[in-house]
């Protein structure tokens, strides 16, 4: 029987872990599963365990040099300086032990996500482990060592032979992804972040298009630091359904890091959950109106993982499993089982508080500032019709 939606989830990857202290904390996937769980909208028969990914499903993007260097990482032989040169054993990303085993294993939840969908078990297939799109070909980079959302996409090109719409929403530009696929113009990549002028990695200008044949193919909304909701959802909405119309996918693939969030600690956005409903709704519209609704989701960023992610989250497997019905209610066990442990006031609605953050001051250069960017994003496309 063919599903709508499946969730692809293994307690092992909670093993993919820096430091006690490292802001990356897959524990956000123990408290979405049972939020979700509580609620009654996610069950065992929804799961399905992911695999390792082979050498040769990492070697799809990543240099074989840089997988064994991992594997050495991961068995405590090899050294800082050489780790240096592989972007290991950095304050981002520390070696630990059994890093490649962790990381092998979120590749491969994406890549059965993407399975699932493709061989037609499922409309939409959701891996909430993955989506570390800042790792490149041989370096790891801002918590992530290897990049599924990479591997995943060549994976779609070689065994499936479709074309591919990349949609990331993280508050951090989608660079390891954007890079792999820059001079490819069977893969659309579309990454709405905050401006990298005071953020990590810097990049994801409006002006970076692609190169050759990938030229034009390439879509950055960069929005300025502060941006609250409306014009968020304006800017998102606007620019995905102009992209996608332009691109005519056969697969969509979303990047959901849930850091665009006021509450985040590593960015400077002020948006609310809001936007998490939202988000999962225009793409889930997107996937059936171009791609007989062949949609995979995988995770991302995403820091305050008491408040933020697990409500974010749920939103997403809600929607994609058509139970957004269930947001009329919020389950009040679940705050109370996890209040104890919580190092802030957890949350009892699927909403924020009005007064969430104090009035920003800037708000309508803000906006014009993002209406103008959204603009010369879509000049092109705009030109190209005429």
């Amino acid at each position: 029987m063919k599903h709508d939606a499946v969730f692809v989830h293994s307690d092992q990857l909670l093993s993919y872990r820096f430091s006690e202290n490292h802001p990356f904390n897959q524990f956000r996937l123990t408290l979405t599963i049972d939020l979700l769980r509580k609620m009654g909208a996610l069950n065992d028969s929804d799961i399905v365990e992911p695999h390792n990914a082979t050498d040769d499903e990492l070697a799809l993007i990543h240099d074989r040099e840089y997988v064994d260097a991992v594997k050495k990482a991961s068995r405590g032989e090899l050294s800082e300086s050489d780790g240096e040169s592989y972007g290991l054993g950095t304050e981002d990303t520390p070696m630990f032990e059994g890093m490649h085993e962790a990381s092998s294993l979120l590749v491969g939840g994406t890549l059965t996500a993407v399975d699932q969908v493709m061989q037609e078990k499922a409309n939409h297939a959701v891996h909430l482990g993955g989506g570390l799109h800042h790792g490149f070909r041989g370096k790891a980079s801002g918590f992530c060592i290897y990049n599924d959302s990479s591997v995943a996409i060549k994976y779609l090109q070689d065994k499936y032979k479709v074309r591919v719409l990349y949609v990331d929403t993280d508050a951090h530009h989608g660079d390891g992804v954007q890079w792999s696929f820059y001079d490819d113009p069977d893969v659309c990549t579309y990454s709405i972040h905050e401006t990298g002028r005071y953020l990590f990695p810097g990049t994801g200008n409006v002006n970076e298009r692609g190169h050759g044949q990938g030229y034009g193919y390439s879509f950055n909304v960069p929005l300025d630091a502060f941006t609250e909701d409306e014009s968020w959802l304006d800017s998102y909405e606007t620019t995905l359904s102009e992209v996608t119309h332009f691109f005519k996918p056969d697969v969509i693939l979303t990047q959901n890091g849930a850091d665009s969030h006021y509450y985040d600690p590593l960015t400077h956005l002020s948006a609310s959950m809001n936007i998490y409903k939202r988000i999962p709704e225009l793409a889930h519209k997107l996937a059936h109106e171009y791609c007989d609704g062949r949609w995979i989701a995988v995770g991302g960023g995403g820091y305050d993982i008491w408040r933020v992610v697990p409500r974010a989250w749920s939103l997403l497997w809600l929607e994609m499993s058509g139970q957004s019905h269930l947001i009329n209610r919020f389950p009040e066990d679940w705050a109370k089982q996890w209040q104890p442990k919580a190092p802030y006031t957890l949350p009892v609605s699927w909403t924020d508080p009005d007064n969430m953050y104090p009035v920003i001051p800037r708000k309508e250069e803000i906006n014009e500032k993002n209406r103008l960017t959204v603009e010369k994003l879509l000049y092109p496309l705009r030109d190209h019709k005429k």
